[in-house]
């Protein structure tokens, strides 16, 4: 298995996968149009030339990025792919100095695992006010956010309380 940055090749068998987890209400759906206009945001999981999983890293603000439309084939689940994808965007989000990464989800148990922490939407504001009011379920959410604390987070905080 291969993790890599998406390529206009995928955008297809990115939005299918995306769709199949939208369509049960797990996760929010993408047009091919979104994933055209953000796919240098997004990276795959390629497997035998096959996508298998997908995730994009969104920047909301100097300090904050989200992942997005996190989608891992159901026969792959079980095998790390999701965790490889999710740490390959942490990673970049530490390569642009981003001090917490964030993820709207039901999945808490294996964000957990992988030292997200539970946090209040409204301590998100720069998501709030930036996607959220957009959302259709504003008003009656029921994703859990969870925030990442990379490297820089200590500095970062330390640079607004000065």
């Amino acid at each position: 298995m291969e993790i890599r940055k998406a390529a206009s090749s995928d955008i297809e068998s990115m939005q299918q996968l995306i769709q199949q987890f939208a369509e049960i209400g797990l996760m929010l759906p993408r047009t091919v149009k979104s994933l055209c206009e953000h796919l240098q945001s997004f990276t795959v999981a390629v497997d035998n030339g096959r996508v298998i999983g997908v995730a994009g890293l969104h920047i909301l603000w100097k300090d904050l990025a989200e992942i997005r439309s996190l989608a891992v084939e159901p026969a792959s689940h079980g095998h790390g792919v999701g965790r490889q994808l999710v740490r390959q965007l942490v990673q970049e989000a530490e390569q642009l100095g981003i001090a917490q990464v964030l993820s709207l989800t039901y999945q808490t148990q294996f964000f957990e695992k992988l030292d997200f922490h539970v946090v209040r939407k409204e301590s998100l504001p720069h998501k709030v006010w930036k996607d959220c009011i957009y959302c259709k379920k504003f008003y009656h959410c029921d994703e859990v956010a969870m925030v990442y604390y990379t490297r820089y987070y200590d500095r970062f905080q330390a640079t607004k309380e000065a």
